[in-house]
């Protein structure tokens, strides 16, 4: 075995051994937490970024965030979107920023008006601070993260790198899973989202995350698999993080996870030749038989419950009348606050005060597109045009990125069921913005990218 494979299997035991630690002693994450910032801070500077160490670093923090939630991990519940910007920050010092990015400096600008119109706005007894923090740091997220990676020079094995930095946690996260609910037919008894699966965490939450690590692992499989034996590891790791997904029964995460895949294997069915398509017909029955072998265990395991929640029925087999679990009426009262506030929208964090006022019930919203209609109005459409057409635009002059696609749609179905609750959608995105090479880009010297 390659010494290469050898340090990859060690990464793997790695994070299932914290995985396993963080279950039977659970002050370790706490450990594990901190050290991710301290460590993760070092090697930046030891490194200078030479690298884009700091883009390797905020995508393990990103892949850590929900399984740090789940366990008191993190030190502030929030505290990894500000990671991602603060080590973001750090990789600019030493490697500058993209002079071109003024999509993105627009963007944060626009989100300004109405943060100043939430000062004004929130009720007496809100907490401001917090209030807008919640709402806000997703999109500032995005922001910083896209100036530093907007069009920025990255070789391909970089961008694996990076991925598999955001996964390796992820295994992490559904070792954690495994021993958390190890007998799944004594809690599933509907086809509602289901918290004792999901860690006693978030299910929507988890699920996106667990449908981020089904692709980044079967992308692995198509990709970054050099032998058979290879092939086999992050198979496994793949369909384990598929099944875990599943069970959480949180349709949204899943769906778009494979949806990635699909997309993924189609930019390489159609820009490969006779001889890579030969061999993606291969990869694709593997996948295909692998997902059904999958989806069978599942709904062996849950009685044919999940066939029922895909299926948006109850356990009695009885279509349900929403097919969004009420979300569509939270997003209809705030496209009626747009409606009503068309220009800077009802201000930052008030969204939530206003429906409460009107229907007597605090809900959050799962929709970041509504949200921001509502709260930033027109603006906040100038700000969702200017991050949906902008990769877009780069893809037509690098159409190599065979990831692009993929990211953005990632993003765009992640923040419309899960709003932007978790840094991955904002850092996903910013992903998406990087100039894919061939071959290692020479470095640039500082601000002149």
């Amino acid at each position: 075995m390659k010494k290469e494979d050898q340090t990859y299997l060690y990464l793997i035991f790695f994070h299932v051994l914290i995985g396993v630690l963080g279950y039977l002693l659970p002050f370790t994450t706490k450990i594990y937490g901190y050290s991710i910032f301290i460590f993760g801070a070092y090697y930046i500077i030891k490194k200078q970024n030479r690298n884009n160490e700091a883009l390797i670093v905020a995508a393990y923090l990103v892949g850590s965030e929900v399984f740090l939630r789940m366990t008191g991990g993190n030190p502030l519940y929030e505290i990894s979107k500000y990671g991602v910007i603060a080590f973001l920050f750090l990789g600019m010092y030493f490697s500058g920023f993209s002079k071109g990015a003024i999509p993105y400096w627009l963007f944060l600008l626009l989100l300004v008006p109405s943060v100043i119109l939430s000062t004004f706005v929130l009720d007496f007894d809100t907490n401001i601070r917090t209030s807008i923090a919640f709402n806000i740091s997703g999109p500032v997220c995005l922001g910083i993260a896209s100036l530093y990676t907007y069009r920025r020079k990255i070789s391909l094995d970089q961008m694996n790198t990076i991925l598999l930095s955001t996964g390796l946690p992820i295994i992490t996260c559904m070792v954690y899973l495994t021993l958390y609910t190890p007998n799944i037919r004594d809690v599933i008894t509907s086809t509602q989202s289901n918290f004792e699966t999901s860690g006693g965490y978030g299910p929507n939450q988890v699920a996106t995350f667990m449908g981020l690590g089904m692709f980044i692992f079967f992308s692995r499989v198509i990709l970054e698999s050099r032998n058979k034996f290879l092939v086999v590891v992050n198979l496994i790791i793949a369909l384990n993080i598929t099944y875990r997904g599943m069970l959480t029964f949180s349709r949204g995460g899943m769906v778009t996870g494979f949806l990635m895949i699909v997309l993924l294997l189609l930019f390489l069915y159609f820009k490969s030749n006779y001889r890579g398509k030969v061999k993606l017909n291969y990869i694709i029955v593997l996948v295909v038989l692998a997902m059904m072998a999958t989806w069978a265990y599942t709904s062996f395991q849950t009685g044919g419950l999940i066939d029922k929640r895909y299926a948006n029925q109850d356990a009695k087999g009885r279509i349900k009348e929403s097919k969004f679990t009420g979300r569509e009426e939270i997003a209809q009262s705030e496209i009626d606050m747009f409606l009503k506030n068309p220009i800077f929208g009802v201000g930052v964090g008030k969204g939530v005060e206003v429906r409460e006022s009107e229907t007597g019930i605090f809900v959050l919203s799962h929709d970041e597109i509504t949200r921001m209609l509502a709260e930033h109005g027109t603006l906040g459409i100038l700000a969702l045009l200017i991050l949906f057409f902008t990769p877009l635009v780069l893809y037509l002059e690098n159409k190599f990125n065979m990831y692009l696609l993929c990211f953005v749609l990632f993003w765009l179905l992640t923040i419309n069921h899960a709003a932007m609750r978790t840094a991955a959608p904002a850092f996903v995105y910013s992903l998406s913005l990087l100039n894919v090479q061939l071959g290692s880009p020479t470095r640039k010297v500082k601000n002149e990218e």
